[in-house]
C-alpha cells in the first residue's frame, strides 16, 4: 500500500493527472459550423460520395443514389438521404467521388476514385447549405432524352426567409424540360392556373408562403393539360412538437407545421440501361429546407 501511494504522490508531483482529479478541467474547442446536404439528380450514372478533403470530418454524405433513398409515408416520397450535416465554417474544399460501379451482385470499386466535381466553397457558421448535382453524366448518350442538359453542380446558400405563422413552398426541376407545377389542399384538385408556372429545366422555383395543411403536388409538363408526374403527391406532412410522455420532442418540419420549409424535387425517369436505380417515369419527392422555431419547454 505504502508504494501505491508513493507512486501516485509522485505522479501527481510530476505534473500528472489521474482520472479522479477533481481539479481537471479539459476543454475542447467550439468549432464553427455549417450545415451542407448532398442531392444526386442525375439520372443517368450510380451512386456518389461527397465530401470534404481539407481536413478530416464525420461529415461524408456515403453512398447517395439518385433520388437519394425515396421511401414512401403516407402518401408522402421523401428523399431519406438528403440531410444537413454539421461542417467546419470557413473556406472549404470538397469533392464528389463515385461510390462505384455497382451491377445486381458485384460494384467494381475501381470506380471509386473517380472525381465527378472539385470545388472549393465558403461556408458561414449558422448557415445551411445545398450542393445539387443536376443534369446528365452523358447527356449524348443512347436512351437520352433530346436536349439533355449537361451534368453541373449548383451549390447555394439556403437562406429560407421565415414564413412565421405560415410555412413556405418551393420546387426544384431536375428534368430536362419546362414544367408547371400546381399544389392544391388534400381533398380538393389541382387548381387551373399554376402555382410556379414554365419552371426552366434544371432550375429552382422561388418561394411562396402557405397556410399550414396537408397539401397535394400536382407535375405537368409547362402549359400541357396532363400530368407528367403520374399521381399527385402529398407533401411532406411533418408533426408538432409535443411534450407528452416519452417526449419532449422537437417538431418535425413539414407542411402541416407553421414554421417549416419545403421543396419538391421533380425528376426525370432515370436512363435505361445505366446505373441509376430503375425509375421508369417522372417524379417527385420532398425535402425540408427549414425547420419550425424551438416552442418553450421543448
Amino acid at each position: 500500500m505504502r508504494r501505491v501511494v508513493k507512486l501516485a504522490m509522485l505522479g501527481l508531483a510530476a505534473g500528472f493527472t489521474t482520472a479522479c482529479d477533481p481539479e481537471t478541467v479539459v476543454k475542447t474547442e467550439d468549432i464553427p459550423t455549417a450545415g451542407v446536404r448532398f442531392i444526386h439528380a442525375v439520372p443517368d450514372t450510380a451512386a456518389m460520395d461527397m465530401r470534404f478533403i481539407d481536413m478530416v470530418e464525420n461529415n461524408a454524405h456515403f453512398a447517395i443514389a439518385y433520388r437519394a433513398n425515396v421511401v414512401t409515408a403516407n402518401a408522402s416520397p421523401v428523399s431519406t438521404f438528403v440531410s444537413y450535416k454539421p461542417t467546419r465554417a470557413g473556406s472549404r474544399h470538397f469533392r464528389i467521388f463515385m461510390n462505384g460501379n455497382c451491377g445486381t451482385t458485384s460494384c467494381d470499386q475501381s470506380y471509386a476514385s473517380t472525381v465527378v466535381k472539385d470545388t472549393t466553397v465558403d461556408l458561414v457558421a449558422g448557415r445551411n447549405y445545398t450542393a445539387l448535382l443536376i443534369g446528365y453524366a452523358n447527356p449524348t448518350g443512347p436512351s437520352r432524352p433530346a436536349g439533355a442538359p449537361t451534368m453541373r453542380l449548383v451549390f447555394q446558400e439556403e437562406n429560407v426567409p421565415d414564413p412565421g405563422t405560415q410555412v413556405a413552398l418551393r420546387v426544384i426541376n431536375a428534368t430536362e424540360q419546362a414544367i408547371d407545377v400546381r399544389y392544391y389542399p388534400d381533398g380538393g384538385t389541382a387548381p387551373a392556373a399554376a402555382t410556379w408556372a414554365a419552371i426552366p429545366a434544371a432550375s429552382i422555383s422561388s418561394y411562396i408562403t402557405a397556410a399550414p395543411g396537408n397539401y397535394f403536388y400536382n407535375v405537368r409538363a409547362a402549359g400541357a393539360g396532363t400530368n407528367l408526374v403520374a399521381t399527385d403527391a402529398r407533401a411532406l406532412l411533418g408533426a408538432a412538437a409535443t411534450t407528452v410522455a416519452p417526449g419532449p420532442f422537437d417538431a418535425i418540419p413539414g407542411t402541416s407545421v407553421a414554421g417549416s420549409a419545403v421543396t419538391g424535387i421533380v425528376f426525370p425517369r432515370s436512363v435505361a440501361g445505366s446505373q441509376a436505380p430503375n425509375v421508369t417515369t417522372p417524379s417527385i419527392s420532398f425535402v425540408w429546407d427549414r425547420r419550425p422555431p424551438r416552442p418553450a419547454g421543448i
